[in-house]
């Protein structure tokens, strides 16, 4: 499985220093009176969510969480089966997927390079981001780096 052609990447940060960034101004324009804590999932498609829990599992050691099917969507109410599956990225960080078996076939923007849209997964260190790589070498997918970022290092695998 070539994860649906989005990039995929594994990052190891050394330090990120945001001196220069601060976030008063905009408190100052916006009363905001919630505060988001993190990413609770982020959802991609895919074409066969049974091949792709399991790519996640071999290829990055990603636990499978939980999946469920609907015909109607919550939200919209509108008729549309799918499947949604979710998956452990660690850290509380999850992955989510829906299979739409319904829907035209998945089209890429061709106004967007492949390298554009990505998923960016952390390392522990550049040590573990060469066991990474060489993990998915070892599993038949192609890889770009260690690319060094200056803050951080990357393996990239379309």
């Amino acid at each position: 499985m070539q994860a649906d052609r989005k990039t995929n990447a594994f990052t190891y940060s050394s330090l990120c220093e945001y001196s220069q960034m601060s976030d008063a101004p905009y408190q100052k324009e916006f009363d905001m009176s919630f505060q988001i804590e993190k990413i609770h999932h982020v959802a991609y498609r895919c074409k066969d969510a049974k091949e792709t829990v399991e790519w996640y599992k071999k290829n990055l050691n990603m636990d499978f969480i939980l999946a469920f099917a609907e015909d109607h969507v919550p939200s919209t109410k509108a008729f549309d089966p799918y499947m949604h599956v979710f998956l452990d990225a660690g850290n509380g960080n999850v992955l989510a997927f829906f299979e739409v078996p319904n829907q035209p076939e998945m089209g890429f923007d061709p106004n967007t390079p492949s390298w554009v849209q990505h998923l960016a997964l952390k390392v522990k260190d550049r040590d573990e981001l060469i066991v990474a790589k060489e993990h998915l070498e070892n599993a038949g997918i192609d890889v770009i780096g260690v690319t060094n970022h200056g803050i951080f290092h990357s393996i990239y695998f379309f």
